[in-house]
């Protein structure tokens, strides 16, 4: 478990004030001259950074399962949405016979056939009756559509619900 800390900097009477030392290889040494400590600092050594680096790595872990449980319930839900489409069916047999039956694929497999398929009809060409929409035949990748009236053409909008265990 992460630990909070807070960090306090270093404070002394004499702020960079050194001493110079001569060294016997030629070289020259600074000897800090603090004076009086007024605030003693937060020790820079690896169980701080560490410790800072647990808590990091933590948050990373956290925001990754986040993601993953958040990408998850989004597919989910999107299952929940339906998938949705348009078809235009058309009949050229006489009333009251009608061939209009197409057959659907779905974007992706369901679960099971346990679906409901709403349908929205635009208008069909010239006024033309569209009777009933029919749907049959419901496959976990597909299902046939068509309708029952006399027009040549009819559009329509479906969604499909459900089919997801």
């Amino acid at each position: 478990m992460y630990n909070r800390e807070f960090f306090k900097d270093h404070v002394t009477e004499f702020e960079d004030r050194y001493r110079e030392q001569n060294n016997p290889d030629g070289t020259i040494t600074h000897i800090p001259v603090e004076g009086e400590v007024i605030q003693e600092g937060t020790p820079q050594n690896a169980a701080h950074f560490n410790n800072m680096e647990e808590g990091i790595f933590a948050a990373n872990e956290l925001g990754a399962e986040l993601a993953r449980v958040l990408l998850e319930r989004g597919r989910e839900i999107d299952k929940l949405k339906g998938q949705t489409g348009k078809i235009t069916l058309t009949n050229s047999s006489d009333y009251p016979f009608n061939n209009s039956e197409k057959s659907v694929s779905l974007a992706s497999v369901l679960d099971t056939t346990d679906y409901t398929i709403d349908t929205e009809v635009e208008a069909p060409i010239n006024g033309e009756s569209v009777g009933r929409i029919v749907i049959r035949d419901k496959l976990k990748n597909g299902f046939k559509i068509g309708f029952t009236g006399s027009a040549q053409s009819v559009t329509v909008k479906y969604t499909v619900r459900g089919g997801i265990i």
